[in-house]
Protein backbone atom coordinates (compact mmCIF):
# COMPACT_ATOMS: atom_id res chain seq x y z
CA UNK A 1 0.00 0.00 0.00
CA UNK A 2 1.50 3.60 -0.59
CA UNK A 3 1.41 6.05 2.03
CA UNK A 4 -1.68 8.13 0.50
CA UNK A 5 -3.60 4.79 1.45
CA UNK A 6 -2.06 4.51 4.39
CA UNK A 7 -3.35 8.19 5.48
CA UNK A 8 -6.38 7.38 4.50
CA UNK A 9 -7.01 4.31 6.68
CA UNK A 10 -5.58 6.09 9.47
CA UNK A 11 -8.37 8.84 8.90
CA UNK A 12 -10.88 6.15 9.50
CA UNK A 13 -9.26 4.96 12.60
CA UNK A 14 -8.82 8.58 14.09
CA UNK A 15 -12.39 8.90 13.29
CA UNK A 16 -13.03 5.76 15.47
CA UNK A 17 -11.14 7.70 17.82
CA UNK A 18 -13.43 10.49 18.27
CA UNK A 19 -16.33 8.46 18.53
CA UNK A 20 -14.82 7.01 21.38
CA UNK A 21 -14.15 10.09 23.45
CA UNK A 22 -17.13 11.30 22.75
CA UNK A 23 -18.62 8.26 24.36
CA UNK A 24 -16.25 9.21 27.56
CA UNK A 25 -13.34 6.43 26.54
CA UNK A 26 -10.13 6.98 26.09
CA UNK A 27 -9.55 7.78 22.32
CA UNK A 28 -8.24 5.23 20.64
CA UNK A 29 -9.45 3.91 16.91
CA UNK A 30 -8.48 1.03 15.25
CA UNK A 31 -9.25 -0.12 11.37
CA UNK A 32 -8.73 -3.57 9.82
CA UNK A 33 -8.08 -3.91 6.17
CA UNK A 34 -7.55 -6.98 4.03
CA UNK A 35 -7.06 -6.48 0.27
CA UNK A 36 -7.98 -2.31 -0.13
CA UNK A 37 -11.56 -2.75 2.18
CA UNK A 38 -11.84 -2.13 5.52
CA UNK A 39 -13.51 -5.57 7.30
CA UNK A 40 -13.53 -4.16 10.95
CA UNK A 41 -13.38 -0.64 12.70
CA UNK A 42 -13.66 -0.18 16.21
CA UNK A 43 -13.12 2.29 19.57
CA UNK A 44 -12.10 1.53 22.79
CA UNK A 45 -15.39 0.84 24.40
CA UNK A 46 -14.00 -0.54 28.33
CA UNK A 47 -15.79 2.22 30.03
CA UNK A 48 -19.39 1.60 28.39
CA UNK A 49 -18.91 -2.56 28.52
CA UNK A 50 -16.77 -2.19 31.88
CA UNK A 51 -14.89 -4.22 30.31
CA UNK A 52 -10.55 -3.79 30.76
CA UNK A 53 -10.34 -6.21 27.41
CA UNK A 54 -12.42 -4.17 25.52
CA UNK A 55 -9.58 -1.84 23.75
CA UNK A 56 -10.34 -1.08 20.46
CA UNK A 57 -7.45 -3.50 18.52
CA UNK A 58 -9.36 -6.42 20.12
CA UNK A 59 -12.48 -5.72 19.23
CA UNK A 60 -11.69 -4.96 15.87
CA UNK A 61 -9.54 -8.21 15.72
CA UNK A 62 -12.74 -9.95 17.17
CA UNK A 63 -14.99 -8.47 14.34
CA UNK A 64 -12.49 -8.95 11.29
CA UNK A 65 -12.40 -12.83 12.66
CA UNK A 66 -16.00 -13.39 12.35
CA UNK A 67 -16.08 -11.42 9.04
CA UNK A 68 -13.11 -13.77 7.19
CA UNK A 69 -14.57 -16.30 9.20
CA UNK A 70 -11.26 -17.27 10.68
CA UNK A 71 -8.51 -17.26 13.46
CA UNK A 72 -5.54 -15.98 10.86
CA UNK A 73 -5.84 -12.80 10.04
CA UNK A 74 -2.78 -12.88 8.08
CA UNK A 75 -2.48 -11.09 4.19
CA UNK A 76 -4.18 -7.84 6.45
CA UNK A 77 -2.93 -4.58 8.12
CA UNK A 78 -4.41 -3.19 11.41
CA UNK A 79 -4.57 0.85 11.54
CA UNK A 80 -4.50 2.25 15.23
CA UNK A 81 -3.80 5.88 16.52
CA UNK A 82 -1.79 4.41 19.33
CA UNK A 83 0.39 1.75 20.12
CA UNK A 84 -0.74 -1.56 21.16
CA UNK A 85 -0.54 -2.58 24.85
CA UNK A 86 1.04 -5.77 25.72
CA UNK A 87 -1.76 -7.38 25.89
CA UNK A 88 -3.20 -6.17 22.18
CA UNK A 89 0.16 -6.81 20.86
CA UNK A 90 -0.17 -10.42 21.87
CA UNK A 91 -3.94 -10.82 20.39
CA UNK A 92 -2.13 -9.17 17.25
CA UNK A 93 0.66 -11.63 17.28
CA UNK A 94 -1.53 -14.62 18.01
CA UNK A 95 -4.14 -12.97 14.86
CA UNK A 96 -1.10 -13.06 12.95
CA UNK A 97 -1.59 -9.65 11.35
CA UNK A 98 0.64 -9.15 8.70
CA UNK A 99 1.22 -5.49 9.12
CA UNK A 100 0.54 -3.08 12.44
CA UNK A 101 0.63 0.64 11.46
CA UNK A 102 0.38 3.11 14.63
CA UNK A 103 0.44 6.49 15.17
CA UNK A 104 1.54 7.60 18.47
CA UNK A 105 3.59 5.74 20.91
CA UNK A 106 2.94 4.55 24.36
CA UNK A 107 6.05 5.37 26.40
CA UNK A 108 3.82 3.88 29.71
CA UNK A 109 1.31 1.02 28.75
CA UNK A 110 3.40 0.52 24.85
CA UNK A 111 3.95 -2.73 23.50
CA UNK A 112 7.44 -1.77 22.43
CA UNK A 113 9.20 -1.18 25.47
CA UNK A 114 7.73 -4.55 27.42
CA UNK A 115 7.12 -7.14 24.55
CA UNK A 116 8.85 -6.01 21.65
CA UNK A 117 8.59 -9.61 20.15
CA UNK A 118 5.15 -9.92 21.08
CA UNK A 119 3.64 -10.08 17.26
CA UNK A 120 4.30 -12.85 14.67
CA UNK A 121 7.78 -12.41 13.58
CA UNK A 122 6.96 -11.79 10.05
CA UNK A 123 5.26 -9.05 10.95
CA UNK A 124 5.57 -5.74 9.68
CA UNK A 125 5.75 -2.54 11.91
CA UNK A 126 4.93 0.99 10.64
CA UNK A 127 4.96 4.01 14.14
CA UNK A 128 4.37 7.34 13.41
CA UNK A 129 1.81 7.81 10.53
CA UNK A 130 -0.44 10.80 11.10
CA UNK A 131 1.53 10.95 15.16
CA UNK A 132 0.45 14.42 15.90
CA UNK A 133 -3.03 14.45 14.87
CA UNK A 134 -2.91 10.92 17.22
CA UNK A 135 -1.24 12.28 19.98
CA UNK A 136 -3.35 15.24 20.19
CA UNK A 137 -6.60 13.10 20.46
CA UNK A 138 -4.81 11.64 23.44
CA UNK A 139 -3.36 14.92 25.22
CA UNK A 140 -6.87 16.89 24.36
CA UNK A 141 -8.93 14.38 26.05
CA UNK A 142 -7.16 13.97 29.17
CA UNK A 143 -6.41 18.06 29.29
CA UNK A 144 -11.10 17.92 29.37
CA UNK A 145 -10.80 15.12 32.21
CA UNK A 146 -8.72 16.77 34.65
Amino acid sequence: MNSLSDEYFMKQALAEAKQAASEGEVPVGAVIVCDGRVIARAHNQTECLNDPTAHAEMLAITAAANVLGAKYLTGCTLYVTVEPCVMCAGAIGWSQISTLIYGTSDDKKGFQQFAPKALHPKAIIKKGLLEDECANEMIAFFRNRR
